[in-house]
């Protein structure tokens, strides 16, 4: 994570900006929170840490990927258990005003608070592909509230607000997958279409072509279910195809252009990006072991 985009952590309770603000917190030794209150919405992304969080009076451990959303006046606190593990979040507060003009617009926006004052239920886990997406969108925000970039002024609302409908999106559709639309079943025969031709050629405009879908509507749901790009998907997927390959004794060169590499120099490159050693280097490394 990057190390600009992290926040001292401070014990403030309340709020600066009347809309809306976020953290990311990567801390070691953090002394006792106390039982408080908010009078605004607070939405926790859990990252790393020996920790679990009190709400009201029941006590829950946490995993990577889950999301917590605190309604303002309810009672909550971290407990940590081992001030040794980095405890890392996400936390971003948002105001009852904010959430009420969102509201105002779409009532989808207000589908998830409704839910978690209705059932009680304040915690939603994820596996690692869902949270990923969220994580993704976090960092987009955090990185134009960061920069002075053209355009920063209207990209945060676009940023806040897409994060704040893809929260409701996905419990609203786990809640209801029936009536889950079809993009799902449509990234996915996409995913399965380029497991069975990794060798080939696939770029957006063939894929774009086979399923008779823009480019642009399949690099959008690639992103927003997978978190990373069509070219990184093939790409990962493509590298370890290949490094597999070499592991079952097949040579580097032969490894590279069954899986979809047209030279050796762009997967050298995607190799060591990936792995953090050069093909060769990996080679040689399974050879030491195997002797």
């Amino acid at each position: 994570m990057k190390k600009n985009l992290q926040t001292a952590f401070q014990t403030r309770q309340y709020m600066l900006s009347k809309d809306f603000e976020i953290y990311y917190y990567n801390d070691h030794g953090l002394s006792k929170v106390d039982l408080h209150t908010h009078n605004y919405y607070e939405f926790y992304f859990f990252l790393e840490g020996s920790v679990s969080i009190q709400i009201e009076d029941k006590t829950f451990s946490l995993r990577f990927g889950d999301v917590i959303l605190l309604p303002p006046e309810i009672s909550h606190r971290p407990i940590i258990h081992d001030q040794t593990i980095p405890y890392r979040r996400f936390v971003l507060w948002i105001s009852k005003e904010y959430c009420s003009g969102l509201i105002s617009l779409s009532s989808d926006y207000g589908y998830l608070l409704q839910y978690v004052q209705i059932n009680k239920t304040y915690i939603f886990h994820n596996n690692e592909i869902t949270f990923n997406t969220i994580q993704s969108m976090i960092l987009r925000l955090l990185e134009e509230l960061h920069s002075d970039r053209f355009g920063r002024s209207a990209q945060i609302p676009l940023c806040i607000n897409g994060l704040l409908l893809h929260l409701n999106r996905t419990i609203h559709e786990r809640n209801y997958p029936e009536r889950k639309n079809t993009e799902t079943s449509l990234y996915q025969h996409i995913a399965n279409y380029i497991e069975n031709h990794i060798e080939e050629e696939l770029s957006l405009d063939v894929l774009s072509q086979t399923f008779f879908v823009s480019k642009y509507h399949i690099a959008h749901i690639f992103k927003e279910n997978f978190g990373i790009s069509v070219h990184q998907y093939i790409t990962k997927k493509r590298l370890t195809l290949c490094r597999e390959a070499i592991l079952g004794g097949r040579n580097i060169t032969d490894a590279y252009l069954s899986f979809g590499f047209g030279d050796y120099s762009s997967f050298y490159r995607a190799f060591k990006k990936e792995f953090g050693i050069s093909p060769k280097e990996f080679l040689r490394m399974q050879k030491i072991k195997c002797t």
